[in-house]
C-alpha cells in the first residue's frame, strides 16, 4: 500500500510513514507519538495488529468500542460497538485470525470471527474477578489475567477450545498466592508463562502443567511504579509498561534489565508489535488518550504466530 501525505498536514503524517518503512539502526527504540491526543478515553487499552498490520484498540472516543487504526494511517476509525453495558480491557489474535477481546463489565471473552465486525460470547463466567489482559498459545488456549484490585489479588485462568466455537475456562491453581494479575504472555516457545502483578511490580514466570502453575519464579521486581501490560518478542525478551514512569522496559528472559524507552507520555497502558515486518511497537497511552509506536530490531511472538512463515528473517 503507498501512502501519500500532502505538505501541510501535521507531521503525524510523516511518522506514521516512518514507521510503517523498515527502520534504521539509528532510528530504533525512538517513541514518536502517531495518532492525536483524544481520540480514545482513559479506558485505551487493548492494543492487538492482525496479519495485515491494522491495530485494534479498545474504547476508541468512547467506552463500550473498538478503534481500528489502518496501517500508515495517522488516525483511528470506529471498527465495532460492544453490547450494551460491555466495556473491552485487552485484545488478542489466535493463529487462525479470530480476534478476542476481554470485557471486564459483563465478565465475558468475546470473538470476533474473521471478517465480522460484531463480537459473539466465547466464554462468560460469574467466578471472574474481571477478565483484564490475555495471552493465546498456538492452539488456541486462552490464558486470562483476572485481578481483584480492591482486595491487592488476582487469579489466572485457562480458556480452551470447545470445538463447537466456545471456549471452557479453569482457574489455575498457584503454589502462591498471586496478587493483582495484570500483564501476561507466553515465551515463544510456549513453555513459560509470564505474570505481571501490578501492587507489587513484579514479573512472575511459571510452568503451565494443566491445570496448574508449576515451578514459580520471580523473575524481576522493579523499585518503584506499577507495571501493566507486557509482550515477547520472537527471541524471547519481554516488553513491559511501566505505567506513570512513562517508559517500557526491555528484560531478557531471565529478568535482567536490557534497556528502557522513555515514552512521549507518562502512562503506558500495554503494547503490541505490528508494522510490516512485527517490529514496530505500538504503546497505548492514557494520558492524553493516543496510540504512540517506535522502532525495534526483533519481530513480537504474536505478530510471527499469524505468520505462515512465522518470521522467519535472521
Amino acid at each position: 500500500m503507498v501512502t501519500t501525505c500532502l505538505r501541510p498536514v501535521f507531521t503525524l503524517c510523516s511518522i506514521a510513514l516512518a514507521l510503517a518503512a523498515p527502520g534504521h539502526a539509528e532510528d530504533l527504540f525512538q517513541a514518536r507519538q502517531v495518532t492525536p491526543a483524544g481520540e480514545y478515553t482513559s479506558g485505551i487499552e487493548g492494543p492487538a495488529v492482525d496479519a495485515s498490520g491494522a491495530l485494534y484498540v479498545v474504547n476508541f472516543q468512547r467506552p463500550g468500542t473498538v478503534g481500528r487504526l489502518a496501517p500508515g494511517a495517522t488516525g483511528s476509525a470506529l471498527f465495532a460497538e460492544l453490547p450494551r453495558g460491555s466495556v473491552g480491557v485487552s485484545i488478542r489474535f489466535a493463529r487462525d485470525g479470530r480476534m478476542f477481546l476481554a470485557d471486564y463489565k459483563t465478565h465475558t471473552i468475546f470473538v470476533f470471527e474473521r471478517g465480522a465486525a460484531e463480537p459473539r460470547v466465547y466464554f462468560k463466567s460469574d467466578q471472574f474477578n474481571q477478565p483484564n489482559d490475555m495471552a493465546v498459545a498456538r492452539d488456541g488456549t486462552i490464558y486470562a489475567s483476572d485481578p481483584n484490585w480492591r482486595r491487592r489479588e488476582g487469579q489466572v485462568w485457562r480458556i480452551t477450545p470447545n470445538g463447537d466455537g466456545t471456549g471452557r475456562g479453569t482457574v489455575l491453581a498457584s503454589p502462591r498466592k498471586l496478587t493483582t494479575t495484570n500483564g501476561i504472555e507466553l515465551s515463544p516457545d510456549e513453555k513459560t508463562l509470564y505474570v505481571a502483578e501490578s501492587a507489587t511490580s513484579e514479573i512472575w514466570a511459571y510452568r503451565v502443567d494443566g491445570d496448574a502453575l508449576r515451578e514459580p519464579r520471580l523473575i524481576k521486581k522493579f523499585p518503584d511504579f506499577e507495571i501493566d501490560g507486557i509482550r515477547t518478542d520472537r527471541d524471547g525478551r519481554l516488553y513491559v509498561a511501566r505505567i506513570l514512569k512513562g517508559t517500557i522496559a526491555v528484560l531478557a528472559p531471565d529478568g535482567a534489565l536490557l534497556r528502557e524507552i522513555r515514552l512521549t507520555a507518562s502512562e503506558p497502558t500495554n503494547l503490541a508489535f505490528g508494522g510490516p515486518d512485527g517490529k514496530t511497537v505500538f504503546v497505548t497511552q492514557r494520558k492524553g488518550g493516543f496510540i504512540e509506536a517506535f522502532r525495534v530490531d526483533r519481530a513480537g511472538r504474536e505478530f510471527c504466530l499469524q505468520q505462515r512463515d512465522g518470521c522467519t528473517d535472521p
